[in-house]
């Protein structure tokens, strides 16, 4: 159900056109910048699955831009550098810099799309399969959730709004990116995301002391592994 959500970062326009409506049109949900800065400032307000990264840019280099985007990022971010610099040196840079693949221009846009994948399933596979919150553990892998050793039933929703607001932690997640975690360009009607909230609560909080799915109000929500008192 989530979808793999991609920063393309190139100052080429025509380029940028070209990657973004064909990593669309596959069910990738896509995001872009034309500048280092506005590259940060993405980053800084979203969790990217994969960041594609041209390394000449009017307002940066590449490779330094790799390195500040990596140390701003809030997860492991990984990086494909797709640049027309070609030369092992070059190449030897960009992974220094912590890169994680590297294609030249010319490409085809289908290696664009199959390296993403591969470096998101990849990313997705070296989590740990295990995350627990307070009293709260999800299991990845078997797509289980417990709370106090209890089990927790969820919908496939529910479980993946629950999903990314773990893998957030300790920071809220906003409505809107939940949404594009979620249901990615094909969200439903605006009352969905309120009645998923509301069955996630049921489900993960009535039945304990302390309500750990806690609204951040002109925000989003967030999970909380305190004892604060049911509201």
């Amino acid at each position: 159900m989530s979808h793999t959500r991609v920063l393309i970062v190139e100052d080429n326009h025509a380029i940028a056109e070209q990657l973004y409506d064909y990593l669309s049109e596959r069910q990738f949900v896509v995001d872009y910048a034309d500048t280092g800065r506005r590259a940060l400032a993405l980053v800084d307000d979203h969790d990217f699955d994969v960041v594609v990264l041209d390394l000449m840019l009017p307002d940066a280099d590449g490779v330094d831009l790799c390195v500040q985007l990596k140390a701003k990022a809030r997860v492991n971010m990984p990086v494909l550098m797709l640049t027309a610099r070609d030369s092992l040196a070059d190449k030897g840079l960009g992974f220094a810099a912590g890169a994680d693949d590297y294609l030249t221009k010319p490409f085809e846009l289908a290696e664009v799309a199959m390296r993403c994948s591969a470096l998101a399933r990849r990313h997705q596979l070296h989590k740990s399969s295990t995350l627990t919150i307070g009293d709260l553990v999800i299991d990845t892998g078997q797509r289980q959730v417990r709370r106090m050793g209890q089990p927790i039933e969820l919908s496939a929703t529910d479980y993946a709004i629950l999903k990314a607001l773990a893998d957030a932690y300790p920071n809220a997640v906003s409505r809107h990116e939940l949404v594009i975690k979620v249901w990615g360009d094909d969200f439903p009607d605006s009352d969905a995301l309120r009645s998923h909230i509301y069955t996630l609560r049921k489900a993960v909080d009535k039945a304990f002391d302390h309500a750990m799915i806690k609204t951040i109000h002109g925000v989003g929500f967030k999970l909380d592994a305190g004892s604060e008192t049911k509201t």
